[in-house]
C-alpha cells in the first residue's frame, strides 16, 4: 500500500496506524478520552474530528497525531460529518437526540433547534445504552447540496433536512428504524445508504425522500457498516451478524460476513480468502478506490480487497480494537 494512515476509535483513545516507508507504526493516543465517532475534512485532508462520550468535540489539524477541545464540552458525540462542497460547515448528532452545527471548521457551534420538532421524537428509544436514551448513530451531508443533510437515530427514524438544518421531514417510511450506519455516494447525491436492524441494509435513490430494503440473498438482519463503490453507486456492499449479542462480542462469536449488491442482482456474501464466517464485527467499510474495500474489524483487524470482494487479503497490522469508528488519510 503507498502511505496510508489508518485511525480508529479504541475505547478509551485512539489508535493511530501509519504505513511509511515500507513499515506499519501503530500508535495508541488520547487515552483519557472516550472518542465514540470520527471524520475526516474532505478539502483538508489533515483535518479530522473525534466526537467523545461527554468532552464534546476533538480536532486534529495534522492527520490524527495531536488533539484539542474545539466545543461542546458536556455533549455525548455519537456521529459527525463534514460538507464535501462547503469548506467549514460540520455537523454533529448527540445523545440524547440533538444535532449540532459549525460554520467554521469547528471553532464556533451552534445547535440546529428545529430538530427537537420532529413528529414522534418522544417515542424514540434505544435499547443498547441504559436508561434508554436515544442518539442520532448517523448523520451525512449532502455531495452536491450543503443543504440537504440525513440522519438517523438509534432506535427511532431516519429523517432529512433540506435547509440546512433548520426543519426536519418526519420520519421516513421504509428507511430503517434502528440505524448503525447512515452515508451518501461519495459523488451522486442521490444515493444514500444505511445499515440497521431488521432488514441489514437500506437504499434511497431520491436523496433520502423514499427507501427500499433489498431482502434477497441476506440471511441474517443485523447490519452494521455499509459502503459503495466511489464509481458506481448500484454497487454497496453492508456487514451483517444474526444478532446484536453477536456482533458486539469480544469472544468471537459474531458470525458475520460481508455482502455485496449490484443492480438487478441479489445479495451476494463474500469469501476470496476472508473468513467464513468472520468471527469479529466488521465496524467499518471503506472504499477509497474503485473496486477497493477496506473492512474494519472490531478486533482491529484490517481486510482489503481491489477487485470488488472477489479476493481479500489482511493488512498486516492490527490496530487493537475498533468500535465503532475508522477512517483513513492517503
Amino acid at each position: 500500500m503507498r502511505d496510508t494512515v489508518f485511525i480508529s476509535n479504541t475505547r478509551p483513545g485512539i489508535a493511530r496506524a501509519a504505513f511509511l516507508n515500507g513499515q506499519w507504526q501503530v500508535e495508541h493516543l488520547l487515552p483519557g478520552e472516550d472518542v465514540r465517532c470520527l471524520t475526516v475534512d474532505p478539502h483538508n485532508p489533515d483535518r479530522l474530528f473525534a466526537g467523545t462520550q461527554g468532552a464534546g468535540v476533538l480536532r486534529s489539524d495534522d492527520a490524527g497525531r495531536t488533539w484539542q477541545r474545539v466545543g461542546l464540552d458536556g455533549q455525548i458525540i455519537k456521529s459527525m460529518a463534514v460538507s464535501p462542497t462547503t469548506p467549514g460547515w460540520v455537523v454533529a448528532g448527540a445523545k440524547p437526540p440533538l444535532v449540532f452545527a459549525s460554520r467554521d471548521g469547528g471553532d464556533t457551534w451552534q445547535e440546529l433547534e428545529g430538530f427537537r420538532d420532529i413528529p414522534g421524537r418522544d417515542e424514540w428509544w434505544s435499547p443498547a445504552e441504559p436508561p434508554g436514551t436515544a442518539y442520532v448513530n448517523g448523520i451525512d451531508i449532502s455531495p452536491v447540496d450543503p443543504d440537504l443533510i440525513v440522519a438517523g437515530i438509534e432506535y427511532g427514524a431516519v429523517i432529512r433536512s433540506e435547509d440546512g438544518g433548520r426543519t426536519w421531514s418526519a420520519p421516513l417510511p421504509n428507511a430503517l428504524a434502528d440505524c448503525h450506519s447512515l452515508t451518501f455516494h461519495r459523488t451522486r447525491g442521490e444515493y444514500v445508504y444505511e445499515g440497521g436492524s431488521g432488514g441489514g441494509a437500506a437504499i434511497s435513490r431520491d436523496a433520502g425522500r423514499t427507501w427500499e430494503i433489498p431482502r434477497e440473498g441476506l440471511d441474517r438482519s443485523y447490519g452494521w457498516a455499509v459502503g459503495a463503490d466511489p464509481e458506481d453507486p448500484e454497487t454497496w456492499y453492508v456487514s451483517v451478524s444474526p444478532s446484536p449479542r453477536q456482533a458486539h462480542s469480544d469472544r468471537g462469536i459474531a458470525e458475520a460476513f460481508i455482502f455485496r449488491r449490484r443492480a438487478g442482482e441479489p445479495w451476494q456474501k463474500l469469501g476470496g480468502g476472508l473468513p467464513q464466517p468472520l468471527d469479529f464485527m466488521p465496524y467499518a467499510l471503506l472504499t477509497p478506490e474503485p473496486g477497493e474495500v477496506i473492512a474494519g474489524l472490531r478486533n482491529g483487524d484490517l481486510w482489503r480487497t481491489t477487485d470488488y470482494g472477489e479476493t481479500w487479503q489482511q493488512i498486516p497490522v492490527n490496530l487493537g480494537r475498533i468500535d465503532h469508528a475508522l477512517v483513513m488519510l492517503r
